[in-house]
């Protein structure tokens, strides 16, 4: 008997971006850090979004940590799940015990000790907060792929900490040389 090949594909450390035909009103124009993809499921920060009337001072305060000279900067929606708990993700310049690496790209961290680092400016040289997460079961991220509602971009890491874009999904289309403008929102199948 043949040994039976594995040919899944996971997406850990890649992005999701939004397609004009996306048919969730709530990802439309998302992109999405997947931070964890296996056979069992995924795990993405929606870094497309942001979250009116929150700022990172607003959840310092809320957990007594002095901001310091800490910038104070616009908080991400990660996603529909959990929309109470916080994320970091920040680059590998510093680890703390919960934070799980997602491959030689950027961490993901959700730890008080994190934010207070960053307050302190002992934190990592580049971090965003999300609240959030966009979560998918056993097979479906893929299935939501045949869809045509998402595409997949391995894109950059820097596509987390950029913020001369008032919106990240059109850079990040345009960075792969794509305009976003000109895709249909309908996609036909042979």
């Amino acid at each position: 008997m043949l040994p039976v090949m594995n040919d899944n594909i996971f997406f850990s450390g890649q992005f999701l971006l939004a397609t004009p035909g996306m048919a969730d009103p709530r990802f439309a124009r998302s992109v999405v850090a997947i931070c964890s993809h296996d056979e069992n499921g995924a795990l993405g920060i929606n870094i497309g979004e942001t979250v009116e009337g929150i700022s990172f001072h607003d959840i310092l305060n809320q957990f007594e940590i002095d901001p310091g000279d800490a910038p104070n900067r616009e908080i991400f929606l990660g996603g529909p799940v959990e929309t109470q708990r916080g994320f970091i993700l920040h680059s590998l310049d510093i680890n703390m015990l919960d934070t799980v690496q997602v491959g030689d790209r950027w961490g993901l961290s959700s730890s008080i000790e994190m934010l207070s680092a960053i307050a302190q400016g002992r934190g990592p040289d580049k971090w965003i907060i999300a609240l959030g997460y966009s979560g998918w079961g056993e097979g479906q991220l893929e299935g939501e792929l045949t869809q045509n509602g998402w595409s997949i971009a391995e894109g950059s890491p820097d596509w987390l900490y950029e913020t001369g874009s008032a919106d990240k999904w059109s850079m990040a289309w345009e960075a792969q040389g794509i305009d976003p403008t000109k895709l249909s929102s309908g996609f036909g199948s042979a």
